[in-house]
């Protein structure tokens, strides 16, 4: 009996900690949900070698004279294709520490691709269209997502432990437009409230 026993506490010890479903919940001082905020979860600990995947589409297309979407979270190393929609030619750009890159004009379901291998924000515009704007976010972290209209963001098969959570909004009034807290995940997975700061929404900001 005690062979048994001793067998069931070594499996038991040895099993990965639990992953859950984390909840972050972002909304300005004055109590409105505050949607294209970018929320990372960096658990404490030896980063993860897995490849980093997202269930949504590598792509920032130009329709209706913007960007959609307005704000795109990519995993690093990640490549994305910039379709234009419109019946105009665009000429895309970025002048960020991030990524600077050009893509010289083109025109209607013309296609072009970037790859992101450095993790931070990348500002887009438009060399044509001044009133276009958009933002890459390039994370080194799975456990990044957007917030919704409702102001959530769902994180998916977070890791229980301790961690560094971070929110990003373009017009964040904060340095960087990003603030840091530590967490603590349980095996049940959590919810975390995030108050901000706005500053005015700028051009380009339709989502």
């Amino acid at each position: 009996m005690r062979l048994v026993l001793l067998i069931v506490v070594f499996i038991l010890g040895n099993t990965p900690a639990a992953a859950a479903e984390f909840v972050a919940h972002v909304t300005t001082a004055d109590g409105r949900p505050a949607p294209d905020a970018v929320v990372a979860l960096r658990p404490t600990g030896a980063a993860s070698k897995t490849p980093i995947r997202f269930p949504w589409p590598l792509t920032m297309a130009q329709q209706n004279i913007a960007f959609d979407p307005f704000v795109l979270i990519v995993p690093l190393g990640g490549e994305v294709t910039f379709p234009n929609r419109d019946k105009v030619r665009h000429h895309v750009y970025s002048f960020s520490p991030a990524k600077k890159f050009e893509l010289k004009l083109y025109g209607r379901e013309e296609t072009r691709t970037m790859r992101f291998d450095k993790a931070g924000v990348v500002a887009v515009g438009c060399n044509i269209h001044d009133q276009m704007a958009a933002f890459i976010f390039v994370t080194d972290t799975p456990y990044t997502a957007k917030t919704n209209a409702a102001g959530d963001a769902v994180l998916h098969d977070v890791p229980a432990g301790k961690g560094q959570l971070s929110v990003w909004q373009p017009y964040m009034k904060a340095p960087g437009n990003q603030v840091t807290r530590p967490v603590t995940v349980s095996a049940q997975g959590g919810r975390e409230n995030l108050v901000i700061e706005l500053r005015a929404i700028g051009p380009g900001h339709t989502h």
